[in-house]
């Protein structure tokens, strides 16, 4: 007759789950100690107690911790942020710097304006010489500078200086197309040059709007980096030829630089800096364009200085007033490309020029010694507004901030 506990004596033949499973580590002291612990308990005890101690032991530890991470916390909240305390003379100042940004459109939409009208007068004088003063690599640069600018704008959310970038570009542009009807500016230059400022407007637009998607506007800046490492070199060069061969080995060498290395950014091959230097290429290489269109100016200057009456006096007054009014908004927010576009402009574009003509004798004496005089004074204004608004003790702090940071 069977014995009652035969049942019993089968069930070491059945096959045992693994020890890692759930219902077996609920089944005793034993069983628990042998199976590894729990990956959620494991988490957040990252420096826990080795795996042969109680889990009685651990919990403690585990509670101890998430006791601490408040006080923790605390010390961090605590701790004062590097940002400048909200005074009355720090908000007037912000107050006024957005205004005065956005009152350097005024002039920058009247800067070209006197250029424009001289340049119809001699088209329709036939005096189509009279146009070559006026350098088509200097005008594309400060075109292309323009573009890429108000793109870097566009993305701080600086509306004024978007819409003085916008401006910019539309006057330029209209005296390239009457530097293209003097034949001053070669037809595939011309047209190349049309169709980068026709996309450049919509993109931009359609950006701002939140219709463009976001990998079209990556592309629209990888464009512009790539576009402004090959152009810049390129203009540089040519500025100089015959003094030098005529090449295009310039932009061809840089230009296969920057298209590497966007790609090699887009496909994360690159070191966290080396993405962000990427990154940040199209914002100085449009400054560095911005800033190479003044150069060219006075290079042309130097060359022939009988097409300095080309010029016009007031056009070299109103670059220098209107990148002189967006001078604090950058010293404000230390933003260190926009300053340095700013006053390289400024004091090269405007003043320069306008030493230029007062060697050649086509200004006053008078008039260029007042322009001068301003525009000293109000460099000396900006940093003196701005140490009062931060409460810094001399204005080389402020300086030193915006180029070192704090």
């Amino acid at each position: 007759m069977p014995s009652p506990s035969l049942p019993s004596v089968r069930l070491p033949l059945r096959p045992s789950p693994p020890l890692t499973t759930t219902p077996l580590s609920r089944r005793g002291p034993v069983l628990r100690s042998l199976a590894p612990p729990s990956p959620a308990l494991l988490k957040p005890l990252v420096s826990a107690a080795p795996a042969s101690s109680s889990y009685r032991s651990a919990l403690l530890l585990h509670r101890r911790r998430r006791h601490a991470l408040p006080e923790a916390t605390e010390a961090v909240t605590i701790t004062p942020a590097p940002i400048p305390k909200v005074t009355k003379k720090y908000q007037e100042w912000d107050s006024l710097t957005a205004k005065l940004a956005g009152g350097a459109n005024l002039p920058f939409l009247l800067l070209q304006l006197p250029q424009i009208i001289l340049n119809s007068r001699n088209l329709l004088a036939g005096n189509k010489a009279a146009l070559f003063a006026v350098p088509w690599l200097g005008m594309l640069t400060g075109l292309l500078g323009n573009l890429s600018l108000m793109s870097y704008f566009a993305k701080k959310r600086e509306i004024e200086a978007v819409i003085v970038q916008t401006l910019g570009s539309i006057s330029t542009y209209v005296v390239i197309v009457q530097l293209a009807m003097a034949e001053s500016m070669p037809m595939p230059q011309f047209v190349a040059t049309s169709a980068v400022v026709a996309a450049g407007l919509l993109l931009n637009l359609l950006n701002y709007l939140g219709w463009l998607p976001g990998t079209l506007w990556q592309l629209w800046e990888d464009f512009m980096a790539i576009g402004g490492l090959a152009v810049l070199p390129q203009v540089m060069w040519s500025t100089f030829v015959p003094f030098i061969p005529n090449s295009i080995l310039p932009g061809i060498i840089c230009g296969s630089l920057a298209v590497a290395a966007v790609v090699m950014a887009r496909m994360s091959k690159l070191s966290e800096g080396g993405t962000k230097f990427v990154g940040s290429l199209s914002g100085w290489t449009a400054t560095l364009l911005f800033m190479w269109m003044p150069v060219a100016q006075m290079w042309t200057n130097y060359l022939n200085p009988s097409n300095i009456e080309g010029l016009s006096a007031f056009s070299m007054l109103l670059a220098m007033i209107g990148n002189g009014l967006m001078i604090p908004r950058a010293v404000f927010i230390r933003d260190l490309m926009w300053f340095t576009g700013s006053i390289w402009a400024s004091v090269l574009q405007g003043w320069g020029n306008l030493a230029c003509m007062y060697c050649f004798n086509s200004i006053s004496r008078e008039f260029f010694f007042a322009t001068t005089f301003g525009l000293f004074l109000w460099l000396g204004f900006t940093f003196w507004r701005d140490t009062g608004a931060y409460g810094n003790s001399s204005p080389m702090t402020s300086l030193k901030e915006l180029i070192f940071g704090k």
